[in-house]
């Protein structure tokens, strides 16, 4: 299925559409992450971080972008994993 087509099903709200857009090319701006999410988004790092936890775990993010859903948990999971074994003194080998 293509992007055009999976993105004209889905019914995110545009503002979550257009989180999802920015988390897969961010990277590729001139200025810093938390700059661009305060002057796109008008929000603290710290909220937007918020939105886009609760938004990858919802079906729609999902059939928006599976692939970048798919990669943004993976990240999250890898850093929960990590604040875990801090706070229980392990060390965690990849």
């Amino acid at each position: 299925m293509s992007d055009a087509l999976t993105r004209q099903e889905t019914p995110l709200a545009a503002r979550e559409a257009a989180i999802l857009d920015f988390e897969k090319q961010w990277w590729s701006l001139a200025g810093t992450k938390e700059g661009e999410i305060r002057e796109r988004f008008d929000l603290s790092a710290p909220r937007y971080y918020q939105l886009l936890n609760a938004l990858i775990d919802t079906p729609e993010a999902m059939a928006y972008d599976p692939l970048l859903v798919k990669r943004l948990r993976r990240q999250r999971e890898t850093r929960q994993r990590e604040r875990s074994a801090r706070r229980l003194g392990v060390q965690i080998t990849v």
